[in-house]
């Protein structure tokens, strides 16, 4: 598909993240002696900043309008998820990460010292019985939780969770609750908790109100505790594992049970216990997982070679939750990180570097299908380059290749490449909103 002529774009222009400096309109998050914390808020924000259904670009929809967002390098764009067509884009300096924020609308945008939201400009109201469905121009808004090395940001049971590298500081507020305080223009009131000691890392709120949270330090990360229901600092540990060197990433699976990786295997928390899997290597690295509520089985890269600058891994692993069985699955072919995702039915997806996109039954490690997609490709030495990347919305997995700036959209159910598009800028990151 040829580039959507200039005269169609609609197009919103923000200054870069650098020029916003420590303004009233960027919120700050404190925490209070032993307890929750709120942000504070400028009380007469700006229109721009006040995304709103009730704004004068609003305009009624017949059906939610899923959208694709894609950082690049000279900001962030977004397209129709149906079309493919660019509907806004706004500049953003820096190399910047997505996070859904899970609202079906908005998206956090990690900058290193913030997690800034990002309207994506769709979304949908329920009213009695049934729901409307808006769209408007995407906007950057000014609403931010300000940030120590802004993290991991985890959705789970109704929660969206923040997780602050630089300082360990975690913050979680209602998921349902973030469209009423931005049409207010400003940020839900956030619980803090803050971990022992800062680290990369990250945690996730479970159904009973407990907190998972990964244990380490600047030198080395050791594994996780979960604590007690309860807000901030009031929190105590009910158990704990630190049989988990270098432990990263996280997933949940059908049965709620929730994994994070290690780099000899991965634990297991389900049902008030820790469980440890342990890799068939002495080093065996699954840092990267993908999970599915339709399946109990965590899909995970593995990794051998913990003196490789870059390890390029042929096999994949998965995690029977339910079990604590293992399977290592070749794949014929490297991957990378931001190859892996899950189907609507919760089947195994990974996209390989010779440009093939394996369908796995996750129950039977058997590789099912592989459907073309883009070129062969070699992922880079240097993690922050674009290299193709898979995200999943729906039957639809959606596949960028910046070789040729260019998203691919392939019917999960036919097997087939259903629509492709030519991209303005070279994608980098990739996510979407259900609007």
């Amino acid at each position: 598909m040829s580039p959507v002529p200039s005269a169609r774009r609609r197009r919103l222009r923000a200054r870069p993240i650098a020029a916003v400096g420590l303004s009233a309109l960027l919120l700050t998050s404190c925490a209070t002696p032993g307890g929750s914390a709120g942000n504070a808020v400028d009380a007469t924000p700006s229109a721009a900043s006040s995304p709103s259904a009730k704004e004068a670009s609003a305009k009624e929809a017949g059906a939610p309008t899923p959208r694709l967002v894609f950082t690049h390098d000279a900001g962030i764009s977004v397209l129709d998820a149906t079309s493919l067509e660019q509907v806004g884009s706004a500049e953003m300096s820096g190399f910047n990460r997505l996070n859904p924020a899970g609202d079906g609308r908005h998206v956090f945008v990690s900058t290193g010292d913030s997690f800034r939201l990002f309207d994506a400009g769709a979304w949908t109201e329920p009213h009695g019985d049934h729901s409307h469905h808006y769209v408007a121009e995407p906007k950057l808004t000014e609403l931010a939780f300000t940030a120590d090395k802004a993290g991991h940001v985890v959705l789970h049971g109704g929660k969206t969770v923040l997780f602050n590298d630089g300082s360990g500081k975690v913050e979680s507020f209602e998921t349902s609750a973030l469209a009423a305080a931005v049409e207010d223009g400003k940020l839900p009131s956030a619980d803090v908790y803050t971990t022992p000691e800062a680290h990369h890392g990250v945690a996730v709120e479970l159904e009973d109100g407990k907190l998972l949270v990964t244990l380490g330090n600047e030198e080395g990360r050791s594994g996780i505790a979960v604590l007690s229901a309860g807000k901030g600092q009031d929190r105590t540990e009910v158990v704990r594992n630190e049989e988990c060197p270098g432990v990263h990433g996280e997933a949940v699976a059908a049965n709620e049970a929730v994994v994070v990786g290690c780099e000899n295997g991965m634990l297991i928390y389900k049902d008030g216990a820790i469980t440890k899997v342990a890799s068939p290597d002495a080093y065996g690295r699954m840092g990267n997982q993908a999970g599915s509520e339709k399946s109990p089985v965590i899909l995970g890269d593995y990794k051998v070679d913990k003196a490789a600058e870059l390890e390029r891994p042929t096999r994949i692993s998965l995690v029977n939750t339910e079990t604590a069985a293992l399977k290592l699955v070749d794949l014929g072919a490297s991957y990378s990180f931001r190859s892996l995702g899950r189907g609507p039915a919760g089947e195994a997806l990974v996209l390989g570097t010779d440009g093939g996109l394996r369908v796995i039954d996750p129950i039977a490690g058997a590789i099912t299908s592989t459907i073309p997609v883009v070129g062969a490709w070699e992922e880079s030495t240097t993690w922050q380059d674009p290299r193709p990347t898979l995200f999943v919305q729906g039957s639809t997995a959606f596949v960028t290749e910046p070789a040729t700036s260019t998203i691919h959209a392939v019917d999960l159910k036919s097997g087939k490449v259903k629509k492709s598009a030519q991209l303005e800028h070279v994608p980098n990151e990739l996510t979407g909103v259900k609007g």
